[in-house]
């Protein structure tokens, strides 16, 4: 019996320094998503992050290898956190426009939530997706998105609902697109269209509006009645007239 306890004991301490390199690992990444969203990439320096982690430059580039590397696991890890919430939601894809609009509320609510995943998106795009373009995992992420939205559209197409040989692709595109500029250029936008973009009945209003509008695209027929009367809605009535103008032709 004794010899099982000495045994025994390597594995709890493996067990145990495990669990601290891991505990070590993603308070270095926790650290590095909130500086590289702060400060972007060339401004996000393994100094501060290091600080920010409470731990030493040396454990970022032992676990990270640069600060490439870590970089690229901050964005796989934005990816996951996304992939993962979306999986997490209760779709019921034999009532598939129940379904999508799910999808809808959910992207459009994830970026707005999570403004750090949009502001780690423009700094990478700003390097030309150069350092995403090196992850094995990206892919994957977007691949699980697309097939979701792809098994709605079929699901919609066998119950002719849904036009026929729509591309999932295109459908993922229209909805990550209205969600994303809306977020991530809702500052310049209220100023420009001096509109509060970010206060709860515009957010509604947006919302409804791209429900209808990818429904409208995907519907076999386009008959449908709006859901929303734009013109009458409380948010656009508490504007100028000037303003509402300048939101129907401005960009």
């Amino acid at each position: 019996m004794s010899e099982r306890k000495a045994a025994a004991k390597p594995t709890r301490r493996t067990g145990v320094r495990e669990a601290a390199a891991q505990a070590t690992r993603d308070s270095i990444l926790k650290a590095a998503t909130k500086v590289f969203a702060k400060h972007g990439y060339d401004g996000g320096s393994i100094e501060k992050i290091s600080r920010a982690a409470k731990s030493y430059d040396r454990m970022i580039y032992y676990y990270f290898g640069s600060k490439e590397g870590l970089f690229i696991a901050v964005l796989e890890g934005i990816y996951k956190r996304m992939d993962d919430a979306e999986a997490a939601i209760a779709l019921d894809t034999s009532r598939p426009v129940e379904a999508l609009t799910e999808v809808i509320r959910f992207v459009l609510g994830y970026y707005r939530k999570n403004p750090e995943f949009v502001t780690l998106l423009n700094t990478e795009n700003l390097h030309k997706g150069r350092h995403i373009s090196k992850s094995l995992r990206a892919r994957e992420y977007s691949s699980r998105a697309v097939a979701i939205i792809a098994e709605i559209l079929a699901s919609g197409e066998r119950q002719a609902l849904f036009r026929p040989a729509l591309v999932a692709r295109d459908i993922y595109l229209l909805i990550a697109a209205t969600g994303y500029f809306y977020t991530s250029n809702r500052h310049t936008l209220t100023a420009f269209l001096g509109e509060p973009l970010e206060s709860p009945e515009a957010v509604t209003h947006w919302e409804d509006f791209v429900i209808e509008t990818v429904l409208r695209t995907v519907r076999a027929d386009d008959t449908t009645e709006p859901t929303t009367t734009h013109e009458n809605t409380p948010w656009q009535k508490s504007q100028p007239a000037r303003s509402r103008a300048r939101s129907s032709s401005g960009t």
